[in-house]
This record gives C-alpha cells, sequence and structure tokens, in this order.
C-alpha cells in the first residue's frame, strides 16, 4: 500500500517481471469478501458466502431471527444429548469463524459455540442454527471504512465475570474504532479464573491495551499520524 502512484506501479512492474501477473484493477471479490467503493468510503462484506452457508444447511425457507444467541443463555460441556456428526458441527463452526472477520455481531456466539468442537451437543448444534437464521436477516451486512475518517484511536471494553459454567472463568470482549471505523474486535474466554469482578475488568482492559499497542505500531509504520492518548471505555 502507498500513495505514490509512481511507487506503485514500479513495484507492479518488478512483480510482473519475477511472476508474470496480471492487474485485475481495484479489488471486487477474493476469497468471499466483496468490496464496495464510493466517495463516502469502502464496505467491506460476505454475502455471497452468508447466503451459501445458509442454502447449504437448507435454512432459505426458515424464519430470521433478531439476535444470534437466546440472551442469557449459558451451554455445559456435557449433556444428555450428544450430536453425532462432530465433523458436521467442527465444519460450521469453522465457516461461522470466517464470517466473523466482517460480522463482529457474531463472535461472541461463534467463540462460544466454537468451545465444544470435541464434544458437541444437541443444544449447541440447534444454536449454531439460529446463526445461521440470524444471518438470514441481513446477509450483506459488512463493514464500512469511512473515506474521511479521523486519526483516532478508541477503545471499548468489558468482561462477563465467571460466566462459563464448567470452569468459571470470564469471558472478555471489545472493539477498537479508528475514528468511526471498526478495526478490530475479539470475544474470548480468559485464560485463568478472576476472583472478582474487577479482577476481570482489569485482565480485559490489559488486553485492550496489547492491541492497542499493535495498532500504535502497525500505524507508525504506514506514517499514519495518531491522536495520544488513547482513550479506553470500560
Amino acid at each position: 500500500m502507498g500513495d505514490d502512484l509512481e511507487e506503485i506501479t514500479k513495484v507492479k512492474q518488478f512483480l510482473d517481471n519475477q511472476f508474470k501477473i496480471k492487474d485485475l484493477g481495484n479489488l471486487r471479490y477474493f476469497l468471499g469478501f466483496e468490496v464496495a467503493r464510493s466517495k463516502e468510503g469502502l464496505v467491506l462484506s460476505q454475502r455471497k458466502y452468508a447466503l451459501d452457508l445458509i442454502e447449504e444447511a437448507g435454512l432459505l425457507a426458515s424464519q430470521p431471527v433478531s439476535t444470534p444467541m437466546v440472551p442469557g443463555t449459558k451451554f455445559p460441556a456435557l449433556t444428555d444429548q450428544p450430536f453425532s456428526d462432530i465433523s458436521g458441527y467442527r465444519r460450521l463452526i469453522g465457516r461461522l469463524l470466517y464470517l466473523t472477520n466482517t460480522m463482529p455481531d457474531l463472535s461472541f456466539a461463534v467463540s462460544t459455540l466454537s468451545q465444544f468442537l470435541s464434544t458437541p451437543m444437541k443444544e449447541h448444534h440447534e444454536a449454531a442454527m439460529r446463526i445461521l437464521r440470524y444471518l438470514k436477516q441481513q446477509p450483506g451486512q459488512g463493514l464500512f471504512f469511512s473515506a474521511d475518517s479521523s486519526h483516532k484511536l478508541t477503545g471499548f471494553c468489558d468482561s462477563d465475570w465467571a460466566s462459563c459454567v464448567d470452569t468459571r472463568k470470564s469471558v472478555i470482549g471489545y472493539n477498537l474504532f479508528y475514528g468511526s471505523s471498526l478495526v478490530s474486535w475479539k470475544s474470548k474466554k480468559q485464560s485463568t479464573i478472576s476472583r472478582s469482578s474487577s479482577e476481570a475488568e482489569y485482565r480485559a482492559m490489559a488486553t485492550t491495551v496489547c492491541e492497542i499497542q499493535w495498532l500504535l505500531y502497525l500505524l507508525e509504520d504506514l506514517q499514519q499520524p495518531i491522536q495520544k492518548p488513547v482513550g479506553i471505555v470500560l
């Protein structure tokens, strides 16, 4: 990437001399990602990928739902109803994980269900089907990157203390914005048990700070000025 068209052309010519590449112009579709450009900015989505996923599951005629997971749902690791198609469940969760690249709202639900890949239960599979029904509502939903975004990083983080019914570990989550554009997000169960809600919040903040520091190094390499200090909202 760069802002010097002459230098970019030289790099393309060098690559063509070495590997015989073909310049296809502005990116529009790549590995399931669809890119739409306008004067306002850039939209990144996976509409066709999501629709193919819904069709393969046989849910094109199903009733859509408004949330990817029923609020407050707690999944135990084991119940008395194991799911027989373990490989099918793993394949579905893997494809949903890829979809979180443009749909951050799926991150918590998919991260939760990915914890049961070794021994999935029927209720885990039913929850995965609910995510597909949620996708049916807006399969083309994606990320918008504004063309006039400000050079400011802002972080939001939170934790759900001791939410895992089996391990009592907490779940953390964060969103990082570059101006008005969402550029990084995560939902993950903590690796250790927090002994208080305050400790869980501090761990969530520490994880967010690590990601912010990595983004600052990246933006520095890209020679992008950043307003400091970076704000974090708990």
